[in-house]
């Protein structure tokens, strides 16, 4: 499992929309738009650990998905002029798992772990003497006849992502040397990503239908990259295959993404909790069997943006909808009465 999921930057990619994914990635940090503060703290990291000629420190990236912690990534191995090896944390299962990555890298190079906080409890604790001494232990024989043979590691940089910081242990993640927390994109920036895109694709994007799709795309780059490729598509079959706002309107509405970015499963998410559970609160396990989706895919996916802005609250008893999600989704708020 994990030699399908490890795979250095200059081997194949997948073909479908990860092969465009890649293509549409900034290639260092004069293209990467937004997240300017994590930005420039990096490109001081990476220009101060190429004059001392050592490795960046390791780094851990937090936020929801799509904002763009992969591409940092890519972004960092490419300043230094090294290697990005990529794995996630289910692909390592075993002890085994994590000495075959870690004994193939080469000095300086990039390992990136997306999904850090799901690393198992036994290669978790391998991981640590690895990233602090650069070595990585290895048990030979069983009973009173074992021994430990320790292995010499090349210094590296471990890029560690994360949508959910609060599992990381405290041991893990004090081991990183730099911190980061993404947030969503503003409709601005989101604007200037999907033109550059839209070069790259290429396609015909016109500013109206820039300004429609950032304005829909959940604050989140990925969402934004894959709304033009769709509406592409639209342009192509519907019209002259320009995309303008006339064609945004059609093609977001076809695809069921309302004004405020939300899709069907936001949508659902808050009229259930407002339609079954008067507003809430109403429990993460509930409300995931009742809708169908993960509970997981609704804390990492859906309620960072609901959240955000203002839809949704978590609170000690469970999920509560807000005044703006009644209106929105177009209900009457009722009133509590008073006892």
């Amino acid at each position: 499992m994990a030699s399908d999921e490890h795979r250095e930057v200059s081997g194949q990619g997948r073909p479908d929309d990860q092969q465009v994914d890649a293509a549409l990635r900034p290639r260092g940090f004069d293209e990467y738009i937004g997240q300017t503060r994590v930005k420039e703290n990096l490109r001081v990291f990476t220009a101060a650990a190429k004059g001392r000629g050592e490795p960046v420190d390791h780094l851990l990236f937090a936020g929801p998905p799509g904002l763009g912690k992969t591409s940092l990534a890519y972004i960092v191995a490419a300043e230094m002029g090294v290697k990005l090896h990529l794995t996630s944390g289910p692909a390592l299962e075993k002890k085994g798992d994590l000495a075959g990555i870690l004994t193939s890298l080469e000095a300086g190079d990039v390992l990136f772990i997306d999904e850090i906080h799901r690393l198992s409890a036994a290669v978790e604790e391998n991981l640590y003497p690895a990233m602090e001494e650069f070595r990585f232990d290895v048990v030979i024989g069983d009973g009173p006849h074992a021994r430990t043979m320790t292995l010499p590691l090349p210094r590296f940089t471990l890029v560690g992502a994360t949508t959910r910081s609060g599992l990381l242990s405290s041991p893990l993640r004090d081991r990183f040397g730099y911190l980061a927390r993404l947030d969503f994109y503003s409709e601005e920036e989101l604007e200037q990503i999907v033109q550059r895109s839209a070069e790259r694709l290429p396609a015909n994007l016109s500013e109206a239908g820039a300004r429609q799709i950032a304005a829909r795309s959940r604050g989140t780059p990925r969402v934004a990259n894959r709304l033009l490729r769709r509406l592409r598509d639209f342009a192509e079959v519907y019209g002259d295959g320009q995309i303008d706002g006339m064609i945004a309107d059609r093609g977001l509405a076809a695809l069921e993404i309302d004004a405020r970015g939300f899709d069907e499963m936001d949508r659902r998410i808050l009229t259930f909790i407002i339609d079954h559970f008067d507003g809430g609160p109403v429990g993460l396990n509930t409300l995931a069997a009742a809708i169908g989706e993960e509970p997981t895919t609704i804390e990492d996916v859906y309620e960072p943006y609901l959240i955000k802005n203002g839809y949704l609250e978590r609170t000690p008893r469970g999920r509560k909808t807000t005044g703006r999600a009644y209106a929105h989704i177009g209900r009457p708020r009722r009133q509590t009465k008073l006892l």
